[in-house]
């Protein structure tokens, strides 16, 4: 499959999709007893066995919405309930549980359930039988205490989801205000040269109607300089729109990367230089940051700028190697794009990724 192919169907993780396997650090807990039950093979591997779907019933809570999380944290309970009679470290297990229902629901309904899980525990100190109530008592603190934080991530989570929403807001009432003043700037521009055009142009008409060739030539030449202005105007205040230095768009792509949990180290100033230069130098980045994005599972990106008299080096690497890798639409985008300028481009798979674009030093 292509490293750089648009049409790859790689799999994006989140940074908090790529931390999941870390908390079941906390199952450490549940294996300590285990240690201790000298002989009692059968205890230990019924405990064992258990974790299997403990383990299944934790992924599936932790890529569940709220509407389908009740299952997975009921098959949770389930094994945690099995387990107790043949280990007590199945306190780590209702930790995990609490925490989804802190996760999950609100806060009303998140104590409730927090209640009925302190009351489960003591219930099964006592079926169970196990001697004073530690079991009850160490399984209700840690339980309690990491579903608060089941409750103190949902809220992160929340506010994330505002903060977001804020953002996109803010993008599309740029983007509206944007427009307008396209709008207004295309209005300023072209409404009076527009109206010469037509007032002209139906002048020559009534000069032609009357055979005055000389004057409606004289007209003609006039409106056809009109539209050789207008046409500059326009193509200069496009280009305006189009051109975005890196300093402009460098920020945003940096940020792009770390909204996804990946490290970015910048090394050196950013470049200056013509317009065309600095355009075509902030479209590549932006192509090779996309498709590293899409298509690779680095966790740290380091860009290099460097600058002298004659010319400008940009380097881009990641912390991971890139297999099989061929020339899809965006390398070859990016080849275009130096070679217009001239420039050379380079690239290695192994050890790790990276690119590497020098461009002529152009002057202002």
């Amino acid at each position: 499959m292509s490293y750089f192919n648009n049409n790859a169907l790689t799999a994006e993780k989140s940074y908090e999709q790529k931390t999941a396997w870390v908390y079941l650090l906390n199952l450490g807990f549940y294996f300590v007893p285990l240690f201790f039950m000298q002989g009692q093979w059968l205890n230990i591997i019924v405990a064992l066995l258990i974790l299997v779907p403990f383990i299944f019933g934790y992924f599936w809570a932790y890529n569940s919405s709220t509407q389908k999380a009740l299952y997975p944290i009921i098959l949770m309970l389930t094994c945690a309930i099995v387990a107790t009679p043949f280990t007590s470290g199945t306190i780590s297990l209702f930790s995990f549980v609490c925490f989804f229902i802190g996760f999950f629901y609100t806060l009303r309904t998140a104590i409730l359930g927090f209640l009925a899980i302190c009351l489960l525990l003591f219930a099964l100190n006592q079926v169970v039988n196990i001697e004073g109530y530690y079991f009850a008592f160490y399984g209700m603190g840690i339980s309690l205490g990491v579903g608060f934080f089941g409750i103190i991530e949902q809220n992160r989570q929340r506010i994330k989801r505002q903060h977001k929403r804020s953002q996109d807001e803010i993008t599309q009432l740029a983007t509206a205000l944007e427009r307008e003043r396209i709008a207004r700037d295309l209005h300023d521009i072209m409404g009076h040269n527009l109206s010469s055009i037509a007032l002209k142009a139906e002048l020559a008409g009534k000069l032609l109607h009357a055979n005055q060739l000389d004057l409606a030539q004289t007209q003609l030449s006039q409106l056809a300089e009109i539209a050789r202005d207008s046409l500059s105007q326009i193509r200069q205040t496009v280009s305006n729109y189009k051109h975005k230095g890196l300093q402009a768009c460098l920020p945003k792509l940096i940020q792009s990367l770390r909204d996804q949990g990946i490290e970015v180290n910048v090394e050196g100033d950013t470049p200056s230089s013509t317009d065309l230069t600095e355009s075509q130098l902030a479209l590549i980045l932006t192509e090779a940051i996309n498709n590293c994005l899409k298509h690779s599972h680095a966790e740290k990106v380091s860009l290099i700028f460097a600058q002298d008299e004659h010319h400008i080096h940009l380097s881009l690497s990641q912390n991971t190697a890139a297999k099989e890798i061929t020339e899809g639409n965006g390398l070859k985008g990016i080849r275009e794009r130096v070679d217009l300028l001239n420039g050379t481009f380079e690239y290695q798979t192994t050890p790790v990724f990276q690119l590497n674009i020098t461009l002529p030093n152009a002057t202002h």
